[in-house]
């Protein structure tokens, strides 16, 4: 397929797990793709595997510094992102107890404030027909024990959706979102658990699961890219849920 041909896409937190993913099948369809990462050893790494076609930013998206010259750098390569997927982001969870400030900003200026700026800096290089996808979460539908802070933050994204689409509808730029499930990411890595810890985690997770396995990244790859694609022209301001059903099956 090339669905992609001549565009160019942004995605943040490009350098592995679904970011990397959506890259890569990206430019399988002849797009061109920049991606952010918040070391120079990742971005370069994963640039070298994606090919001739993926460029590399260092970036950090809860950074306003950062941020704030993501525009600038973005015009080294480009003058018009066609799809900005605003994937950058991780969890931390704690009993509320145990949740200081610093663990709650760390989570806001990520994926809220991050993911709001981010949109700001780019936007004037999109134009009609464009497509921003915000990563979201199935968080947001459930209470779940220890997500309080993460879930919250992930429901300010999921508003995004709403208010961006509002904004941007006059422009021609559509904005839905992608909402995964447990996906096969390194996600756990931030968590402080040991390596059997997580495994032991997943483990408890997988029965809930009605498909009895975490997605893969190329699943949530081909989702976002359908949004971006033609054959969603006139999907608008809506969340996709990926997630084998684990928010809605019980």
């Amino acid at each position: 397929m090339q669905r992609f041909k001549d565009k160019f896409a942004l995605i943040t937190g490009g350098t592995n797990g679904m970011g990397f993913a959506t890259a890569r099948q990206f430019i399988n369809e002849n797009g061109k793709v920049i991606i952010t990462g918040r070391s120079a050893d990742t971005v370069n790494k994963a640039v070298e595997k994606l090919g001739a076609n993926a460029f590399g930013i260092v970036s950090n998206a809860a950074n306003m510094k950062h941020i704030l010259l993501l525009q600038e750098q973005v015009k080294q390569y480009t003058d018009n992102i066609d799809l900005l997927f605003a994937n950058a982001g991780y969890g931390k969870f704690a009993p509320i107890e145990h949740a200081d400030e610093t663990h709650f900003d760390e989570l806001f200026n990520m994926l809220v404030k991050g993911t709001f700026f981010t949109v700001k800096q780019i936007l004037p290089l999109m134009h009609r027909g464009s497509t921003i996808v915000l990563n979201t979460s199935v968080v947001t539908e459930m209470g779940i024990t220890n997500f309080s802070v993460y879930s919250a933050a992930k429901s300010a994204v999921q508003s995004f959706i709403k208010t961006f689409a509002a904004e941007f509808a006059e422009k021609g730029i559509r904005v839905n979102g992608i909402s995964p499930g447990y996906i096969k990411t390194n996600g756990f890595n931030n968590t402080g658990l040991s390596p059997a810890q997580i495994e032991d985690v997943v483990q408890s997770i997988i029965p809930a699961i009605p498909f009895k396995r975490f997605g893969e990244p190329s699943e949530i790859a081909n989702a976002v890219l359908f949004l971006a694609s033609q054959e969603a022209s006139y999907i608008h301001g809506t969340e996709l849920t990926v997630d084998a059903g684990f928010s809605i099956i019980r």
